[in-house]
Formats: structure tokens, C-alpha cells, sequence
């Protein structure tokens, strides 16, 4: 395992609970946070014994957005200031959003307090987030001179709340609190901060009562759908997954354990 310097990792069986470790900064995105979070997502790609994410932010906040105190952070970053080192800096930052939607695992986003900016899209790019009553979050970029459009909230954000909404978060940067976030259907529902942990626990159970392989391809198939170009290419990704499924020995275990009324028991095989 990797040892980490601003990311906590503790592993529980099949799940992997993540915390950004930087509460005196809000967990904001220094360079060091930056390259830990792009390693451990890319790393989930290719290891199928993790199968759930949690991901959460020590202290006060979720992510406060990128540590704009570090100028590696900035556009214009670069020994030369040049636009072509601000576009390798970019896209350092952009890697880790898509990382997070390449992995097969489900992650669940814990939120609370700010997340803003990089926070927010830590948070968007996630399968799933519960909200703390304290969250605030907001697409901070258009508020210090910069587009709203960036780390893939333009993606995320109108294919979640709709185009209006995003159009109004975005354009304004105004903050959504966690009662509006969970009534436009951004987050699956709000409890006090302290039971953030407790509520993720009937979402992480469920998903491991499903076998690997259908949890895994129940992802890549959501993802491939958003975009599908019509019903007939998203259904043949359906009847693709379902052939492989079928396949699998947890296909029959899944079977046999519905009929014997008993909790399955999955070898990923």
C-alpha cells in the first residue's frame, strides 16, 4: 500500500474509506493532494478487492478547492508562465475527475461543510453523495476571474440538476446548501455531520450483496448510457453485460441464494 502524506486510507474488507487529510487548510488541493488523489484513483482501475469508495474530508470541510496559496495550482503555472505548462498543470488536476469515473468501483462522497471549487467536483464526479446538514458547495472558479467550466462540473453538474440549475450555480457561483442540494436531486439525502459515516453504511451493505463483476459493469454501463447516442446503443451494452453476468458462477450463487432466502456469498468468479 502507498504510503500517503495528505490522504488516509483505511481499508474495511472490500471497502476503501478515503479521507483528504489537510483539515487545517479545509483539505484544500496543494500539489501533494493533487498527485495522491490522481494515484489512488488510477490505481482502483486494475484492483478488484476494492470494491466500494467512501470519500470524505478530515476536520471542518470536504475540499475547499484547489490551495490557491500554491502557484503550481494557478492557469498560468509554470517556470515560464507559459499557457503550454498551465495546460500540463490543468490537466493534472482534470486527471483525477476522470480517474474517478475510469474506476469500476461505486464512490460515495461524504460531504460536509465547503465544497467549492475542486471540492465540488470531487464531489460530482462520485456516484453518490450524501450531504452533512453543514454542506455548502459552490463552482468557486467564476468568482476569482476564471469559467466556471472546469474539472468537469460543466459535465456533471446539468446532467445531474438539469440545465437551469446548473446555468444558475455556475453563471453566479453562488453556494447550494445541503436542503436545496438533496431537494434538486444532487445529493440522495441530508444527516447531521456526526451520522455521515452511519448513513453511508446501508448503501456501502447493499452494494456488496451485489456480485463484483455486476456492480462493476452496473458503473461502466451508467457511464456509457449518460452519453448513449440512442436507445439501441445503450440496450447493447445492457444485453452485453447481462451475457457476461450470466456466465459467471456468482450468476448461479446469486440464483440459488435468492431461492434459499439466504445472503449470497460471491468469489468473483
Amino acid at each position: 500500500m502507498t504510503a500517503y502524506k495528505t490522504l488516509i486510507v483505511e481499508k474495511q474488507g472490500g471497502v476503501d474509506w478515503v479521507t483528504m487529510n489537510r483539515p487545517d487548510a479545509l483539505n484544500a488541493m496543494n500539489p501533494a493532494l493533487v498527485d495522491e488523489l490522481q494515484d489512488y484513483f488510477g490505481r482502483l482501475y486494475t484492483d478488484h478487492s476494492v470494491r466500494v469508495v467512501v470519500l470524505r474530508g478530515a476536520g471542518r470541510a470536504f475540499c475547499a478547492g484547489l490551495d490557491l496559496k500554491e502557484r503550481s495550482n494557478r492557469p498560468d503555472t509554470g517556470a515560464s508562465g507559459s499557457p503550454q505548462a498551465g495546460l500540463v498543470s490543468q490537466r493534472r488536476i482534470s486527471e483525477i475527475v476522470m480517474r474517478m469515473r475510469r474506476c469500476p468501483q461505486p464512490i460515495i462522497s461524504l460531504v460536509h461543510g465547503p465544497a467549492c471549487g475542486g471540492g465540488f467536483a470531487l464531489a460530482l464526479a462520485s456516484d453518490i453523495r450524501i450531504a452533512g446538514a453543514s454542506a455548502r458547495m459552490n463552482a468557486a472558479f467564476i468568482r476569482i476571474g476564471l469559467s466556471a467550466c472546469d474539472i468537469g462540473v460543466s459535465y456533471f453538474l446539468p446532467r445531474l440538476v438539469g440545465v437551469s440549475v446548473a446555468s444558475e450555480l455556475m453563471m453566479t457561483g453562488r453556494f447550494i446548501d445541503a436542503a436545496r442540494a438533496e431537494r434538486v436531486g444532487l445529493v440522495s439525502e441530508v444527516v447531521p455531520d456526526e451520522k455521515l459515516a452511519d448513513a453511508a453504511a446501508p448503501y456501502i451493505e447493499e452494494m456488496l450483496t451485489t456480485s463484483p463483476l455486476g456492480l462493476r459493469l452496473t458503473k461502466e454501463c451508467l457511464n456509457m448510457s449518460v452519453d448513449a447516442g440512442s436507445i439501441e446503443a445503450a440496450v447493447a451494452m445492457e444485453d452485453r453485460n447481462q451475457i457476461l453476468c450470466a456466465q459467471t458462477n456468482d450468476f448461479r450463487e446469486g440464483i440459488a441464494a435468492f431461492l434459499g432466502k439466504r445472503k449470497p456469498e460471491y468469489t468473483n468468479s
